[in-house]
């Protein structure tokens, strides 16, 4: 072989051995071996010999490269081996140590206060009822006493669809509507759900839950109103609560009532605070749904979840349940 092959084959398998990695491996094989490489440029030069040298001289210079292209496989075989096993030791995953696991979820505060409100008002006879949250003009105002360009209505100032009939429900009164005539009496339910009003601060927010209840049977009473009411306060919050009923104007009641309790505030000292309402069915709201108010009697009563639940649980800013920070969340699991 010519000492001019000898010399590049040695210096060549040399510089392959001696390469780190596959990006010098590559710069190397297109030095060598490239369409301008130093192996291919010796292949070019075959032209201008005669044939006796040519076949000679081409013999060698095929020899060496393959020998080369071997060399270039040969190290890059080993560097890639070399990377898998570097790969492998920084991805390395210990199988004897224990699962990390899922966290366990848990219900919402408010989901937990309205569980807790319906459980208690089942025992007491009332069952659950739900209804749609989009309600119409009739259901959510007319059939209570509130008619068009009645005030009350500026006080329930909610969200209307683009056809304008149609209004996100301001109460979840129209569930009482919507069961008294679709049955006949008596009726004792509760109406939990998401009720809507242009509010947002502290203490409102333009989305909130609303519990009601409703009870219609023959002879019903104010005495029968508060029974159920005191039992469910105290049965809430877990001790005797004294009740205040406080005379109070409704639409959809007559006499009317908020209900306020004793409570003892760290920063006020002992107060009257107000925690819903409440009255006897007006007259008007029976002949709206064809319930004779000759015969037939009842109470209802309404209150916030999220002011239920702010008070059980001690939180002063009622968007705290809605800001979805896990840390708060978190407390009440």
């Amino acid at each position: 072989m010519s000492p001019n092959l000898d010399e590049l084959l040695s210096a060549a398998q040399a510089d392959i051995a001696a390469a780190a990695d596959a990006r010098a491996l590559d710069a190397l094989r297109v030095d060598l071996l490239g369409k301008k490489g130093r192996v291919t440029e010796m292949l070019k030069s075959l032209g201008g010999m005669v044939p006796d040298e040519r076949k000679v001289f081409g013999e060698q210079v095929n020899r060496v490269r393959d020998a080369l292209n071997a060399a270039l496989d040969a190290r890059g075989n080993t560097l890639a081996g070399v990377a898998l096993q570097a790969r492998l030791a920084s991805e390395t995953i210990d199988v004897t140590l224990p699962g990390r696991g899922i966290g366990v979820g848990g219900l919402h505060p408010i989901t937990r206060t309205i569980q807790r409100i319906s459980g208690l008002f089942n025992e007491l006879g009332f069952e659950t009822v739900e209804g749609p949250e989009i309600e119409d003009d009739f259901h959510n105002f007319q059939a209570l006493n509130i008619p068009e360009s009645h005030p009350a209505r500026a006080m329930q100032d909610t969200f209307y669809l683009k056809d304008g009939a149609r209004l996100l429900r301001t109460h979840t009164s129209p569930v009482q509507i919507r069961t008294m005539l679709a049955r006949k009496a008596p009726i004792r339910i509760i109406c939990p759900g998401r009720v809507y009003r242009v509010d947002y601060d502290r203490t409102h927010s333009p989305m909130f839950h609303q519990i009601e209840g409703l009870y219609i049977a023959e002879k019903v009473s104010l005495a029968d109103l508060k029974y159920d009411i005191t039992t469910f306060l105290s049965r809430f919050f877990e001790r005797d609560v004294e009740a205040l009923f406080r005379p109070s104007y409704f639409p959809f009641v007559e006499p009317g009532a908020d209900v306020h309790i004793k409570w003892e505030d760290p920063e006020k000292g002992t107060r009257w605070l107000e925690v819903m309402g409440c009255g006897m069915v007006h007259p008007n709201v029976l002949k709206a749904v064809g319930i004779d108010p000759e015969q037939f009697s009842g109470y209802a009563f309404g209150m916030g979840v999220e002011r239920m639940a702010m008070l059980r649980y001690g939180v002063s800013d009622l968007r705290d349940f809605f800001t979805n920070d896990l840390r708060f969340l978190a407390q009440f699991q």
